[in-house]
């Protein structure tokens, strides 16, 4: 009697589960990132987030042609060498080994890291199991370079390199200068003439070869910012905290909705850790650095020099005469723009800015901190502009027995500011030398009209057009703006 063939046992569960991993990795590069990063950081946790897959998304439509033209900003310490200086090159000659891919970075030494941390991947059992049609060629596997034996290869250098006769596919640029050379315009000029007049030549095809560039943010004339005015690049910006509503590509017909306020990966770096971040390098190198949004050193329309400074604590404010300009934002929602309040103290010929409130509100807190504020200085008065939950701010006040003075501005804000940058120019502005706000305020100054928010600035404008145009009659002033 012939007995049953045994039965054959079922898979260990662990092992189907590697087996799975593995067959995603080969074609999803945000797994196969993922996998790269617990090979080069072996015992540290990976965590996984959206912002990955929205990196590995934007340059998988480098990598299948979609893309030529690729700028990445984002925060340091947020995966963005590993996931495009060491995973993508990787993946891409895993997938073609004879493609020529080009790594660029600000020092030698930090591409030779790379090039390092690139190499042990494609060394990794995993790696060889996922492409085994990739193989090292024995004629070219040194410090700087690795050649596959299909005639691709990654080869890593620094800006300002040598690379005459070399041609690439794709050429990757992660971080071309050190926060250290912000300040060198020389500096910043050499970086920008060597990517126009060297590296652009060196792709293959200038119809089908692609660049990328991944870095952070350090100053506006930095290589981002002068590629992104020239125009022609796709852009994935990626702060730290998003200042917007965002819909982002995550993968083919997905998207990950960001909202204003959102972190970018709060698991590895929360609020606490932001803010701390921010008190520790200023809100200025915090806003290009993390928020990617940096602003002019000296200023665009107004110049940093062009303010006095005073001392607060022993300002002494009698006989001045207080003013408080509302700019509220278009709807009493914290989803919208922010509502400043500046509260100003005239002198004569001289303006002395004596506290910011800037903040997302809906409007019941609004007009709370309006109750306050004019509680807290009792100017004599009080600006509002009549547009928005402006209007409201001032029906409200007025019923509690507030005076208000409707501002109906002319022009745009560009020409408000115009209007009052000869009084800052000739010195009659001054800002506290030491202020919680001051920071953020300069920032936004300096940066307009070019920086993502302008409404302290249209605040500022509006009360020193009215300081400057109006005369007092008595506790309130009269006159229309």
């Amino acid at each position: 009697m012939t007995g049953r063939p045994p039965k054959q046992q079922s898979a260990n569960p662990a092992e189907h589960h590697i087996r799975a991993l593995l067959q995603l990795a080969r074609g999803e590069l945000a797994t196969f990132t993922g996998l790269a990063f617990l090979t080069i950081q072996p015992g540290e946790p990976y965590l996984t987030n959206w912002h990955i897959r929205a990196i590995s998304h934007a340059l998988g439509e480098v990598m299948n042609g979609r893309c030529k033209r690729l700028i990445i900003t984002m925060p340091p310490r947020s995966l963005k060498s590993i996931a495009a200086s060491i995973a993508f090159p990787a993946f891409v000659l895993g997938h073609d080994p004879s493609k020529k891919i080009i790594n660029v970075s600000y020092a030698q030494s930090l591409s030779v890291q790379l090039a390092n941390g690139f190499r042990s991947i494609v060394e990794a059992p995993f790696y060889r199991h996922l492409f085994p049609d990739f193989k090292v060629s024995d004629r070219k596997n040194t410090e700087n370079e690795l050649q596959t034996t299909q005639g691709g290869f990654r080869m890593a250098t620094s800006v300002g390199g040598q690379l005459t006769g070399r041609g690439a596919d794709i050429i990757i640029i992660d971080d071309p200068m050190k926060a250290d050379d912000v300040s060198s315009a020389t500096t910043r000029q050499r970086i920008v003439e060597w990517m126009q007049t060297t590296l652009m030549s060196r792709l293959n095809s200038q119809r089908e070869g692609a660049i990328v560039v991944v870095m952070q943010r350090l100053h506006v004339d930095d290589l981002a910012g002068v590629l992104l005015e020239s125009g022609g690049w796709t852009h994935l910006n990626l702060p730290a905290i998003a200042e917007e509503d965002q819909r982002i590509p995550t993968g083919d017909g997905k998207h990950h909705h960001r909202a204003v306020g959102d972190l970018l990966h709060p698991e590895r770096c929360g609020k606490a850790e932001l803010d701390q971040l921010r008190r520790d390098i200023g809100s200025l190198g915090f806003s290009a650095q993390y928020q990617q949004s940096p602003a002019p050193p000296d200023g665009n329309l107004v110049k940093r020099a062009w303010f006095r400074n005073f001392d607060l604590q022993i300002l002494n404010t009698r006989g001045m005469t207080i003013v408080q300009c509302w700019d509220t934002a278009l709807k009493g929602d914290p989803s919208c723009d922010y509502s400043v309040c500046s509260t100003w103290a005239r002198d004569g010929s001289k303006f002395y800015l004596l506290d910011v409130l800037r903040r997302r509100m809906a409007y019941p807190e609004l007009l709370q901190a309006a109750l306050k504020a004019e509680d807290d200085y009792r100017p004599e008065a009080l600006l509002i502009e009549a547009a928005g939950s402006g209007i409201s701010l001032s029906a409200d006040l007025n019923h509690r027995g507030i005076a208000t003075i409707a501002v109906n501005s002319r022009g745009d804000k560009e020409s408000r500011l115009a209007r009052v940058s000869a009084m800052i120019e000739s010195g009659s502005v001054f800002l506290p030398e030491i202020a919680p706000w001051k920071d953020d305020f300069m920032m936004e100054v300096l940066s307009f009209p070019s920086g993502r928010h302008d409404d302290q600035v249209d605040s500022m404008s509006q009360a020193l057009i009215w300081m400057k145009d109006e005369k007092p009659t008595g506790r309130f002033w009269i006159g229309k703006f």
